[in-house]
């Protein structure tokens, strides 16, 4: 019999609590929900139809105890255990009879030795990451909007908790990018965290790492949407990367530590993308490229897409022009144009400054200072190209529009208001 069906709830709480987001001390009976919940993140594949069946049913803990009860300790697994289980807590034959519980329960039988699951929960504490769980504080609500679909919960690490959804953005593309889909990619996110919104992607090559990259030169959030464990940093090419939006932001996971990256979880996280962010921009894709995966989630969730267009002889924009001539995404060529798609207001600046033409000097205070991180008025100066006087008088005329904030002893850019 599996150790984990002897194991006290005291037991499970115990194993599970390094790794819980909450603050404070969770009872018993919460630390054991949470730990059923991260143990079904190993059991189950994303989108597992059975599995998403049985914890309804019977809830979390008391799913993952009938089915340790029918699939271990025994030569063949017991589905017929299982149905009885189910039927009891109010399922319908029919119901049950359309699960196949038997093909289900060999599936998931590998995955329910209790090595496996203890140690990722105990990787999971060794590389610091945190267990989020539905209706527990840090559990991004957005995700509900995918319904049977949603992941059982969410393995993060990082400094930074998921930044909200609805100030969010996805900028997603090839990973074979040309150097015009990288550059793209970098001055929107560039542009786009400048008005105070976080950058979303899959730290592939080309265009996603190239938008993770930009955020993180600005100081700003980012957020990296594994499709394996957060404890394997994949591709191993971003190694750097990656570390550094440990240290600053935060990579989330639906598998658990020790899952490794498959196509088929590739396709699955791209779900995830759409539904953490406001609108997905495709920066460049190919005609069969994941990142239209991406677009298609997002579309059916009724967020916004944008396509940015490219040159007519390139293959890695065919994907895009599709998007933009079926009106399944709107043109994008700008930070404005993907703010917009968010429903961020016009920026601050622009609307203090409507219809006045800004001095150079203005415009150059405005480009060095950033709504993320705080700059003193040396650094402002150095940035500028102007004199610590010049800059302080520009300055002041910024606060009193309203274009810029002091932050302790140095100035950040005010952030565009949100419509509504």
């Amino acid at each position: 019999m599996s150790e984990l069906l002897r194991a006290t709830p005291g037991e499970l709480a115990d194993l599970v609590r390094p790794v819980l987001s909450d603050e404070g001390d969770p009872s018993e009976a919460d630390a054991v929900r949470a730990f059923a919940l991260g143990a079904w993140t190993g059991v189950v594949e994303p989108g597992d139809a059975v599995g998403g069946v049985v914890r309804s049913v019977l809830g979390p803990a008391v799913g993952l105890r009938a089915v340790l009860e029918a699939a271990v300790g025994r030569d063949e697994p017991r589905p017929g255990l299982l149905a009885g289980r189910l039927l009891d807590a109010g399922a319908t034959r029919d119901d049950v009879a359309r699960l196949d519980l038997a093909r289900a329960l060999t599936r998931w039988r590998p995955r329910l030795e209790t090595p496996v699951i203890v140690r990722s929960f105990r990787t999971a504490t060794a590389v610091g990451s945190r267990l989020l769980v539905p209706g527990a504080r840090g559990w991004p609500s957005a995700l509900d909007d995918l319904g049977e679909h949603a992941p059982v919960a969410l393995w993060a690490r990082g400094a930074s908790s998921v930044p909200p959804p609805s100030a969010s953005v996805a900028i997603v593309g090839s990973r074979a990018a040309s150097a015009y889909g990288e550059q793209v990619s970098a001055d929107l996110a560039g542009g786009v965290v400048d008005r105070g919104l976080a950058i979303v992607s899959g730290a592939a090559y080309g265009v996603d790492g190239a938008a993770h990259r930009a955020a993180l030169a600005a100081s700003a959030t980012t957020m990296a949407v594994m499709a394996g464990g957060v404890d394997h940093l994949y591709p191993a090419g971003h190694d750097t990367l990656l570390h550094r939006i440990v240290d600053t932001g935060v990579m989330i996971s639906e598998s658990p530590c020790g899952g490794k990256p498959s196509r088929w979880r590739f396709l699955q996280r791209n779900r995830l993308i759409a539904a953490l962010t406001a609108a997905t921009v495709v920066v460049e894709a190919g005609g069969r490229s994941g990142s239209l995966n991406t677009a298609a989630h997002a579309q059916s969730l009724g967020r916004p897409v944008g396509a940015v267009p490219g040159p007519v002889t390139s293959p890695s924009s065919v994907g895009c022009h599709a998007l933009i001539r079926s009106g399944l995404a709107e043109c994008v060529t700008s930070a404005d144009d993907v703010a917009a798609l968010a429903g961020v207001a016009p920026d601050l600046v622009a609307a203090s400054y409507q219809g006045r033409r800004l001095d150079p000097e203005t415009m150059r205070v405005l480009d060095a200072l950033s709504t993320t991180a705080t700059r003193e008025t040396d650094e402002l100066a150095v940035a500028s190209g102007l004199s610590l006087e010049t800059v302080r008088d520009v300055l002041a005329e910024l606060d009193l529009s309203g274009a810029a904030r002091r932050h302790g002893s140095g100035w950040r850019r005010v952030r565009g208001r949100r419509d509504g």
